[in-house]
C-alpha cells in the first residue's frame, strides 16, 4: 500500500505533463500590426496607439506588417529600409501640411489567407494636413482600406480581400519572422517541427526520475 500511495501521485503528475505535449502549439491571429520607426535607434517599436488616434509629425516613419502572431511580443516587424529622406525624396515640404513616410509590408505566403498571394512590400510618402492621423495618411496613399465594425484595420490596398484578425493554429514554422529573428526563434523552440520542446522533455525526465526514487524508497521501507 505504501508503494501504491507514493507511486500513483507521481504517475498522475507524469501523465499530466505528457498530456500538455499535444497542447504546446499556441493559437495566433492574422492581422495588420502597426509600428513606429525610432529615429534615434533606427529600429521598429510597436505603436502604443492605433492608426486612427496616432498623429505623426512631419518627418516621421511608420510601418504596417501583415502576419500571424500571438501578440505584440512576437509580432513580425516591417522589412526593408525605412529612411524618411529616401521615402519622401520626391515629396517636398509644403506649408500647412506634413509628410509621413509609410512602410507597407504585406507579409509572406506563410501568413497569407488560403488562396491569397501577398503583394511585394513597398513604401509611400503621404502628404496630409498638419492635424491628420496615421489612418488619414494611410488612406491618402494605400486605398482601398477595410475596417471591421470595431474599427479594426482589416485590409490595406485591398489586401487581404477577406478576414479580419481571425484565429490561426500556429502549427507551422514562423516564416513570417524578419531577417535574423527566424534563427533565434528556431534556437529557442527546438527544430521548429512542432515536436516536444527541450523544456518539456526535461520535465518528463525529472518526473520519471522522481517516480523511480519513490518506488525505491517504498521498497526499502517495506524490506
Amino acid at each position: 500500500m505504501t508503494c501504491r500511495r507514493l507511486v500513483l501521485p507521481v504517475l498522475c503528475l507524469l501523465l499530466a505533463v505528457l498530456g500538455t505535449a499535444g497542447q504546446a502549439q499556441a493559437v495566433g491571429y492574422r492581422y495588420w500590426s502597426f509600428w513606429d520607426r525610432d529615429a534615434t535607434s533606427n529600429t521598429w517599436v510597436y505603436a502604443t496607439q492605433g492608426p486612427s488616434t496616432a498623429r505623426p509629425s512631419d518627418g516621421d516613419v511608420q510601418g504596417f506588417r501583415f502576419s500571424v502572431s500571438e501578440d505584440s511580443k512576437d509580432s513580425a516587424k516591417p522589412r526593408g529600409a525605412a529612411d524618411f529622406a529616401t521615402i519622401c525624396a520626391k515629396t517636398p515640404a509644403r506649408e500647412g501640411s506634413k509628410r509621413v513616410g509609410l512602410v507597407l509590408d504585406f507579409g509572406t505566403t506563410a501568413d497569407a489567407p488560403s488562396g491569397s498571394t501577398p503583394p511585394r512590400p513597398r513604401t509611400a510618402c503621404a502628404r496630409v494636413d498638419d492635424d491628420a492621423t496615421t489612418a488619414d495618411a494611410l488612406a491618402a496613399v494605400a486605398k482601398p482600406l477595410r475596417y471591421d465594425t470595431n474599427a479594426l484595420l482589416c485590409a490595406i490596398a485591398g489586401y487581404p480581400t477577406t478576414g479580419c484578425g481571425e484565429p490561426v493554429a500556429d502549427d507551422r514554422p514562423k516564416a513570417s519572422a524578419s531577417p535574423g529573428e527566424e534563427a533565434e526563434n528556431n534556437s529557442a523552440d527546438g527544430d521548429g517541427k512542432g515536436g516536444p520542446s527541450l523544456g518539456l522533455l526535461t520535465g518528463i525526465a525529472a518526473v520519471a526520475a522522481l517516480g523511480t526514487a519513490a518506488v525505491w524508497q517504498a521498497r526499502r521501507r517495506r524490506d
